[in-house]
This record gives C-alpha cells, structure tokens and sequence, in this order.
C-alpha cells in the first residue's frame, strides 16, 4: 500500500475530514469510514484468507463431482481428429486420474495418522494427570495423623 496515498488507513486530515463528512451526510458511510480508518491494513490479509477458504470449499465440491466441468474429458469436446493423439490423451488422463486418487489416499491415511498420534498424546497427558491426582492423594492421606480410638 502506498504511503503517500491521499486516502489510506490512516489518521490523515483527509481521512478525518472524509468520516466527519460521511457521519454528517449518512451515517452509515462515515461508519464505514471509520472501519476503514481503523482495519484498513487488515483488509488484505482478510482477502487473503477468504479467498483461500473459498478457493478450498470449492475444490472439495469439484472432487466431489468426479471432475465435471471445463477440465473434464469427454469424447466430444476431447476429440481432435487425431486418433493417437486421442489415446494418448485419454490414457495420460487415466494415469492422472488414478495418481490424483493415490495421493487422496496418501492424505487420509496420513490425516488419520494424525489424529491417532493425537489421541495416543492426549491419553499419555491424561494417564499422567491422574497418576499425579492419585500420588497427591495419596500422600495427602499418608500426612494426616490417624486418631485411634481409646
């Protein structure tokens, strides 16, 4: 972002001068003045962010459909006239299909991994909090004088 920018989000006379303006016309623009003002630097990683999380909502649901769409392969709209060059293609396809299908596998068995390195971690934790819950307990008990009865 330019520093030497007239409106940036920033405290500038004109920013100052825009937010009095826009609460005086409407005060919903000298709001959002404001925002700007205050979360202006934040607003690219907050593009940023949204744009990844959409871009990943979207590839899973073109997952989901098996690859429909442009990218597709289909014997109308792959057919070229050249029959080898068809093949070709048709099998390179098939190749990546079935790597792309290799490395989903790869991915779930690693995310499963994952999640039982963490349950056996958080176990671990556990058993080792009520060890020292128990030896506390214990040593509480021991350090209590008993009374016998007379």
């Amino acid at each position: 972002m330019h520093t030497s920018s007239l409106i940036r989000p920033a405290w500038t006379p004109a920013t100052i001068a825009l937010t009095v303006a826009g609460f005086m016309v409407f005060w919903p623009v000298g709001l959002a003045m404001l925002g700007y003002v205050l979360f202006g630097e934040r607003l690219n990683g907050f593009k940023q962010d949204a744009n990844s999380a959409v871009d990943g909502v979207f590839s899973s649901c073109r997952r989901a459909a098996g690859g429909f769409g442009r990218n597709a392969y289909s014997a109308q709209s792959g057919y070229t006239g050249n029959v080898a060059f068809d093949e070709w293609r048709t099998a390179e396809i098939e190749r990546l299909n079935d790597e792309r299908r290799k490395l989903d596998e790869m991915r779930s068995e690693f995310e499963a991994d994952l999640r039982e390195l963490r349950r056996a971690k958080d176990k671990q934790e556990f058993d080792s909090f009520m060890a020292r819950r128990e030896a506390g307990k214990t040593a509480s008990r021991s350090s209590v004088p008993e009374v016998k009865g007379e």
